[in-house]
């Protein structure tokens, strides 16, 4: 039994949801967002709740079911309250800055490196920490992880980017021999 795919999803006020083109489009305050979930979960709304039943007992529908209500619970989430990730970046002369819908860094390189912040997200940066902010949890996470892939915490100085709050595992250099 998914334990999970049972539990119905309360709607709070402003949060809508429709079955559109084999997925579902939830609208609230903070946007909208559409995710496809597998076929066969049907997806039924009564009021302020959103329930999900599988068709039968099969190992992958029990799977599907878990998945397509904790994307959906994600996705009211989203749109009500809204996910944010937050970067700290450690390093001497490492620096970033967020200016209209471009994130520049500076990490060390040969060259500045500019990303283009994703529609839907808006990105802050306070001394040297980058907050990403959305709707969408997976747009969210993956732009944390792409901007954390361009310099990963080193283990030695502990010198890059990382979560904040993330423990970074510290090695020893090498010991002098006397």
């Amino acid at each position: 039994m998914s334990r999970i795919g049972k539990r119905p999803i309360s709607l709070t006020d402003g949060v809508s949801v429709t079955e559109k083109d084999g997925g579902l489009e939830v609208k609230g305050p903070k946007g909208t967002l559409f995710e496809k979930l597998p076929d066969d979960i049907k997806i039924n709304v009564e009021g302020s709740e959103v329930t999900l039943d599988r068709p039968n007992d099969s190992k992958q529908a029990k799977a599907n079911h878990g998945l397509a209500r904790a994307l959906t619970q994600n996705m009211v989430i989203g749109v009500t309250e809204g996910f944010s990730k937050q970067l700290e970046i450690q390093g001497v002369g490492y620096r970033a800055d967020a200016t209209g819908k471009t994130l520049n860094l500076l990490l060390g390189l040969s060259h500045p490196v500019n990303m283009p912040v994703p529609e839907g997200l808006s990105v802050s940066v306070q001394e040297n920490v980058i907050k990403i902010e959305g709707a969408s949890r997976h747009d969210v996470g993956q732009f944390a992880a792409n901007i954390r892939e361009l310099r990963p915490p080193e283990p030695y100085k502990g010198k890059g980017i990382r979560y904040v709050g993330e423990q970074v595992r510290r090695k020893v250099g090498k010991a002098a021999v006397g």
